[in-house]
């Protein structure tokens, strides 16, 4: 198949550049589990695997949406308020339990049923102030904001809500025929779950409640648009959260 071919592609566009971001994301998974990553405290900062690496796949996955853009079924009208105010509302759940966690007053790791719930300090991560040039800072906070707010929210909602609801639906190559945002219990739990099951164990609940309020908005608004903002609300907002509560862990 020629690059024309894939272009015009309805389906490679909702699932290449979702495919392409899962297998960055698990190749850097590899690099830092195979030790190939240089965690040292004097390192420099292009030395640290993931300050780079995202900006990289910010790029890789954004110069793809654009490429396969004509085929994305987006309206920007005001049902994307809903979306904000939805993405306010489901990320409020996804930071609930380890907002708990400090205000309760926990220290050590929880067992439990609060461990399942999430309830956890959340503080090893991304921290831009372990970098002490000014650029550095800088250059990867802006690019953790995009990859955030912006890759994540296109690439994760074009595949799960514009493509996969409907494949779900009628898997025989007709399911463009079907209109976005139409619902099905199967379809809901089958997204559903593999939504939460991409994310780290400690977030299944918060995952659980944001991806049923994302599937509500989908069939509610029937708008593409109004997800993907919801989405990069929700993620804007974890990112301001994090650094303004040193929860690194979150993002």
């Amino acid at each position: 198949m020629t690059l024309t071919e894939i272009r015009k592609d309805k389906a490679y566009a909702h699932v290449a550049p979702f495919g392409a971001f899962m297998v960055l994301s698990f190749l850097l998974m590899i690099i830092d589990e195979t030790g190939l990553k240089w965690d040292h405290p004097d390192a420099a900062w292009w030395q640290m695997t993931e300050h780079w690496f995202y900006p990289l796949q910010t790029m890789i996955c954004g110069a793809m949406l654009i490429f396969f853009w004509r085929h994305y079924e987006i309206k920007w009208d005001r049902r994307i308020i809903i979306g904000a105010i939805m993405g306010a509302v489901g990320i409020g759940f996804w930071i609930l339990p380890t907002h708990l966690y400090t205000t309760l007053g926990y220290t050590e790791h929880t067992v439990g049923w609060l461990k399942h719930l999430g309830l956890d300090a959340r503080a090893d991560g991304f921290n831009p102030n372990d970098m002490q040039h000014p650029t550095a800072v800088w250059f990867t906070t802006i690019f953790r904001f995009l990859r955030a707010a912006v890759i994540v929210a296109f690439v994760e909602e074009v595949f799960w809500r514009g493509f996969l609801m409907r494949f779900l639906l009628k898997p025989d190559g007709k399911y463009w025929k079907i209109p976005f945002g139409k619902f099905s219990w199967f379809s809901f739990a089958a997204v559903t779950t593999a939504f939460v099951f991409i994310h780290q164990p400690v977030d299944y609940a918060g995952a659980v409640v944001y991806g049923t309020l994302t599937y509500i908005v989908a069939v509610k608004t029937k708008s593409l648009a109004a997800c993907i903002v919801m989405h990069a609300v929700a993620n804007l907002l974890m990112g301001i959260y994090a650094l303004q509560y040193a929860k690194y862990g979150l993002w």
